[in-house]
């Protein structure tokens, strides 16, 4: 893979490979035919993920502990020719052993049969009853009515003569992954089944599909479907969370809508607003880029989405509005996405048609008119203004094609800067309470079966603004106070799966990169060599049973009497090097293969000969059998990355944020909570106005001294009465210096603590204050103060995991509290204090124990 998968993309790759492994068992075993989906939100890497799994499908992936099928064939089908085509780049683009087996089925297509090692890309307009690839089906079955043309010359082959000839080869296993699995699987006619129900159920005397895999943001209506065909077995989907596609930075955290707040006609007012903002976001972000000492800035891109038959008046207006507060623009920075593909003569000026999938490389169109979504399966990160000029009925539309514009231009989050993390939304014809039904939509993501194609994307984390207050760094927050925050301790949130020994190869290869550890990745080989050498001593007695193991293969042989019974006697055979091989490959998916090779190298020396190489190999091959072993080789990786990742956190605030993700990624490759440091926040955002859902509105109340402020030195702040009392509370208190709102997102600038849930999973919790303050030497201090119901199902997990940060992290605080209401009483749990961490271990009831001895008033 060129590109490194995000931590939610790797668990979704394994578990749809283990339901392929499943369903080729089935199928060759028992002619069982199989389906599942992958579901994830717009904007997770569907196809990404899709491209990992065929890669590992036809090469195997050691990190999948995955072997390859030498008889896979891929057939590729979605409903769009450009999607389709959009598809097979990005399946390119991320995988790079795939770009010589990528194919696409044109009309002239003549093979027999699918070769098996490739993926093969079709869509349903090229099976349309004037097709040449359709020429010639089959005879359909009595009863069936016939589709298509016969074939002119009984020797000529359809397509569905190749499906066939394909899914008969035993040696071969078809799998067939429907992109977008929600378009084209309406419910059947009475006479006829859809295009796509007909490739996969089967009709005539071409078969059904073996395997069916659906990829989409949306699949009840494909589940509905599959579930009608008979004799299907329907594995379980796999399913991506949406809050850890939030969390990966993958997608934008804000959505900025702005309304009219008044009677009138105001399109043009908007669309000039929508200029400045796109003019703002460029400047943005060639400051930001200046700042990376990057060459190749984004190029923001202003999307304006007209109605479904736009009048020249309108779309001659449209541009004179865009070029009168845009006087620089250039003649050829307008382009269309209209469903007609066609060029539009607006005025004197040509706008010129763009297909979808161009628009995101095609930096020269700087504002683009679209009509609804433009194309399923679209997406285009640069795009960071809309405008709709649709009314609000439209407001499916509106949500279709904003849905499309979510994904992160550098597909991480911009550390500090919330402005560079939004996409702005302008509503000329939207009220408040339409607006609100917008923002309620784009909350929510991805939407019911009723309402197909309205995922936005998203999930935990992400706000809807309206018109927000921008927020920069408060000049009257001391200096002091803000060193004191980037100071403070964070925590990485353990991942599932976690291979610390890749973990360490991969964080001395960044190291080495960056010139922070010299011969990095020599230093920590060396150092797991001589761990392995030791434990070979240690472990003798098991490591010489697991070389008699790997040497030896053990069988039964059976044998059958006439007139009944049978008898069985054991043998022994010596292994050939082809079963060492094997072994010695077990033994690199577990220990990695770049630390055997290494290892290997370690045993054979400089001068050894092919004898020697085989007995490395065979050395290797039984260390990786002893449990024993391969647990203290990872328990020492883990502390030698530990270690560096300590050693270097200075040093590493240099680099340039592209770098500096990298490390973030390492760093959570954790199997513990293991500390981070926070990012001082550099612009933000908040609403000025809390919305019912009725749309009626009221100004939030502001405060002073936050560390983010706006101009005249406030922060509008949206709390719960308790958090408000806690809040009112701390800045009444003396030496109080500043306080700041942990943001509740996955990002670098908000502290978290990690938890287990019920379940035993790692999941983060944010506490909701940091307030500052000074002693009486000077010193500015911290307090950690989260105000949390007990009521919640999550109350004592998470006051356990505060429990535990505090154990580790008291020191570097004043104070740690939680906070809850009980009885009228606030009441609140000092978790510096060993007696009170003891007593949240032991108690299985929150309210009962801020109701307890250990809890004091707050």
């Amino acid at each position: 893979m060129r590109y490194t998968l995000k931590d939610y993309q790797g668990e979704a790759v394994r578990d749809v490979l283990g339901n392929l492994v499943q369903a080729r068992d089935m199928y060759h075993r028992y002619g069982s035919l199989s389906q599942f989906s992958l579901t994830a939100t717009t904007g997770a890497g569907k196809t990404v993920m899709a491209a990992a799994v065929i890669e590992a499908l036809f090469f195997g992936n050691d990190e999948f502990d995955f072997d390859a099928d030498p008889g896979a064939v891929v057939l590729w089908f979605s409903d769009d020719p450009s999607l389709n085509e959009q598809s097979r780049v990005r399946v390119g683009e991320a995988a790079g052993e795939l770009d010589s087996r990528l194919r696409v089925i044109g009309t002239t297509f003549s093979e027999p049969s699918l070769r098996p090692g490739h993926v093969y890309f079709l869509n349903t307009q090229k099976l349309s009853k004037n097709s040449r690839l359709v020429r010639g089906e089959p005879t359909p079955a009595p009863g069936q009515g016939r589709l298509f043309q016969p074939r002119p010359d009984e020797m000529q082959s359809s397509i569905y003569d190749v499906i066939t000839n394909t899914v008969e080869n035993k040696d071969l296993t078809l799998y067939f992954v429907l992109d977008e699995a929600h378009r084209g699987m309406g419910t059947p006619s009475k006479d006829r089944s859809t295009i796509v129900q007909r490739l996969i159920n089967g009709h005539g005397v071409v078969p059904p599909m073996p395997v069916v895999f659906g990829i989409s943001a949306t699949v009840e209506r494909f589940e509905a479907a599959m579930k009608d065909s008979k004799g299907r077995t329907a594995l379980p989907s796999v399913e991506v969370d949406s809050a850890l596609v939030q969390a990966s930075g993958l997608l934008k955290d804000d959505i900025v809508l702005s309304i009219p707040t008044e009677q009138g006609v105001f399109d043009t007012v908007l669309l000039r607003r929508a200029v400045e903002k796109v003019r703002a976001s460029t400047a943005a972000w060639l400051a930001y880029a200046d700042e990376q000492e990057e060459t190749d800035p984004v190029i923001p891109l202003l999307v304006v989405q007209v109605g479904d038959k736009p009048t020249q008046e309108m779309l001659a207006r449209t541009l004179d509005t865009i070029y009168d507060a845009w006087p620089e623009l250039g003649p050829d920075a307008v382009a269309n996405v209209f469903g007609e593909h066609q060029d539009l003569l607006v005025g004197q000026q040509l706008v010129p048609y763009v297909e979808p999938q161009r628009v995101q490389d095609d930096q020269l169109v700087r504002v683009l008119l679209a009509k609804s979504a433009i194309s399923t399966g679209w997406d285009c990160p640069r795009a960071e203004v809309l405008v709709s000029m649709r009314p609000a009925k439209d407001r499916t539309h509106i949500t279709q094609l904003l849905g499309r514009m979510i994904r992160t231009p550098l597909a991480r989050r911009v550390p500090g800067n919330e402005l560079l993390n939004s996409v702005d939304c302008l509503l000329p014809f939207f009220d408040r309470k339409t607006a609100t039904g917008v923002a309620e939509m784009l909350m929510k993501g991805a939407t019911s079966k009723d309402e197909e194609d309205t995922d936005t994307g998203g999930g935990e984390g992400r706000r809807v603004l309206f018109d927000p207050v921008n927020l920069h760094r408060n000049p009257e927050v001391p200096q002091e106070v803000w060193d004191r925050f980037v100071a403070l301790p964070s925590v990485t949130i353990p991942k599932k799966g976690v291979k610390p020994i890749r973990r360490l190869t991969a964080l001395a290869t960044a190291l080495s990169k960056d010139n922070l550890v010299e011969e990095a990745v020599e230093k920590a080989h060396r150092y797991l060599h001589s761990v392995l050498d030791g434990r070979a001593v240690q472990y003798k007695e098991n490591i010489a049973h697991a070389r008699e193991d790997v040497l030896t293969m053990s069988g039964e042989e059976a044998r059958g009497r006439i007139g009944g019974g049978f008898s069985y006697r054991s043998f022994r055979e010596s292994a050939d090097p082809r079963a060492i091989e094997d072994s010695y490959r077990a033994a690199a998916r577990i220990l990695s293969p770049a630390l055997c090779s290494s290892y290997v190298d370690h045993l054979v020396g400089p001068d050894g000969d092919d004898d020697d190489l085989l007995e490395g190999n065979i050395n290797v091959a039984s260390l990786g059998r002893v449990v024993e072993v391969t647990k203290a080789v990872e328990v020492e990786a883990d502390d030698l990355a530990r270690t560096w990742l300590t050693e270097t956190r200075v040093a590493r605030k240099g680099l340039s944020d592209e770098r500096q993700a990298e490390y973030d990624r390492l760093e959570g490759m954790s199997t513990h909570p293991e500390r981070i440091s926070l990012t001082a926040p550099k612009v933000a955002q908040a609403d000025r106005k809390a919305r019912e859902k009725d749309g009626t509105e009221h100004d939030l109340p502001v405060r002073r001294l936050h560390l983010m402020a706006a101009e005249d030195g406030t922060v509008p702040v949206d709390l719960n009465e308790w958090e408000r009392k806690v809040l009112d509370s701390e800045s009444a208190q003396p030496g109080f210096k500043g306080w700041y709102r942990n943001p509740s997102r996955a990002a670098k600038e908000s502290l978290a603590v990690a938890y287990k849930d019920g379940t035993g999973d790692w999941k983060a919790m944010r506490p909701d204050f940091i307030f500052f303050s000074s002693q009486r030497d000077g010193q500015i201090v911290a307090d950690l103060v989260d105000p949390h119901g007990h009521h919640l199902a999550d109350a004592m997990p998470k006051l356990r995991g505060l429990a535990d940060f505090a154990e580790k992290y008291s020191s570097e605080f004043r104070r740690i509290e939680s906070v809850a209401e009980t009885g009228g009483q606030m009441r609140l749990l000092d978790l510096t204090k060993h007696s009170v961490r003891a007593a949240v271990r032991d108690a299985t009831d929150a309210r009962a124990l801020y109701e307890s001895e250990v809890a004091i008033n707050y």
